[in-house]
């Protein structure tokens, strides 16, 4: 009897991880290996001296997405140089959001950071992206620290009065923990394929 329970139970944490949607907060994240704008493969292996990374799943014609095109750009300046890279990967299907019209927005907006293409969005349904922008902080193992908003206000920079993707890479940088580790990514929708 004990072991058709423990069998049992087995069965349910396997289904349990197959029918899960994306990381959660102390997963760790796999890598990848996706297609820049300038053309080379980037994947996170590439930064050896990283302490983390910021990974945005973001695109070109999200309103929500354009309202913070200046805070991410501050991001990767704030926080590029202190060892947590900013990798922006864009999963949407659709007009506008092509390669070609990636390649234009960042040389428009003068991207210093990746901003990469999921064209099969496996990589946005391994980390359970929903919306643009989407943010997940890993540490130097991967490990996921944070996922949601780059703050509280999606409309306005000058209103925000709280900044959780700042908050939790200073916390990793202090060694201490990550005072709010998930909250809701406001934005549109992933439009998949």
């Amino acid at each position: 009897m004990k072991t058709i329970f423990g069998i049992f139970c087995v069965a349910l944490l396997i289904a349990a991880n197959t029918n899960k949607k994306g990381y959660e907060v102390g997963d760790t994240a796999t890598d990848f290996k996706l297609k820049n704008v300038d053309g080379k493969m980037i994947s996170l292996s590439n930064y050896k001296d990283a302490k983390g990374f910021i990974v945005i799943f973001d695109c070109n014609t999200c309103p929500y997405s354009k309202a913070y095109n200046a805070r991410i750009i501050a991001l990767n300046e704030k926080y590029s140089s202190k060892g947590f890279p900013l990798i922006s990967i864009n999963a949407n299907d659709g007009s506008g959001d092509t390669f070609d019209d990636m390649v234009r927005i960042a040389k428009k907006k003068d991207y210093t950071f990746p901003y990469v293409m999921d064209e099969t969005q496996a990589i946005a349904k391994a980390y359970g992206a929903t919306n643009t922008p989407h943010v997940f902080v890993l540490d130097k193992m991967l490990k996921v620290a944070y996922i949601g908003a780059i703050d509280d206000n999606p409309r306005t920079a000058d209103e925000v009065t709280k900044r959780y993707v700042e908050d939790a890479i200073d916390a990793l940088i202090a060694q201490k923990p990550v005072p709010v580790t998930k909250t809701k990514a406001i934005g549109c929708g992933i439009k998949w394929k």
